[in-house]
């Protein structure tokens, strides 16, 4: 009778046990410190974009983010400026969409060179075709940042996680985190925020992938 007590209990504990497990495995990714490995994803006018193409290149801005979120979309504008202040002095932004466009039609190629088009990016606008990079990294939300820095050793991840403080007002932003991180290693010294929380949408992905 005992045994027939405690078995929905157990069978419960399993299923969390589960979950878990999963939940761990998908957020897996890069560790500050950690080597990136290059990509190879089709931007939005038609090309293939690795960051080996970026031969003068002193890092990357990498900045998972999409049309729809509307996180992403408050921070178009904060993106824009960060590739139009540091492209020049040799990390450019590098901005991948992670969605599946099956789940989030706004998201498509076609979705994604119109709103490229209406806010004038400057900067590629890749597809996770089969979302294979995304996992890698360990993005879990759009807009998602990951700062890395050239060497020669490969791209290491020097910067994971927002690109401010405050999402809703650029204006009212008390600690730039993505700039700070990229300032410090332009000059030479230590990131003095190596890792925050990214505030966005979850990225979207087909049920039971």
């Amino acid at each position: 009778m005992k045994l027939i007590k405690t078995m929905p209990v157990l069978v419960m504990v399993f299923i969390l046990s589960a979950f878990t497990v999963t939940i761990d495995t998908f957020n897996n990714g890069y560790e500050v410190g950690d080597i990136a490995t290059d990509f190879k994803l089709k931007n939005i006018d038609g090309e293939m974009v690795s960051l080996a193409n970026y031969k003068d290149a002193k890092g990357f801005i990498v900045i998972f983010t999409c049309n729809t979120c509307p996180y992403a979309v408050k921070y178009e504008d904060r993106i824009i400026a960060l590739n139009y202040k540091y492209a020049k002095k040799g990390y450019p932004v590098i901005a991948i969409m992670p969605n599946n466009p099956d789940v989030q039609p706004g998201d498509s190629m076609e979705a994604m060179k119109a709103r490229a088009t209406v806010k004038g990016f400057t900067f590629p606008y890749l597809m996770d075709k089969g979302q294979k990079i995304y996992p890698q990294y360990g993005a879990t939300k759009t807009p998602h940042v990951y700062v890395l820095e050239k060497t020669n050793r490969g791209n290491i991840v020097k910067y994971i996680g927002a690109i401010d403080d405050n999402y809703k007002d650029a204006s009212a932003v008390n600690t730039k985190y993505v700039e700070n991180a990229v300032d410090a290693l332009l000059e030479g010294k230590i990131v003095p925020e190596t890792k925050t929380r990214a505030i966005g949408c979850t990225i979207k992905v087909k049920k039971g992938s």
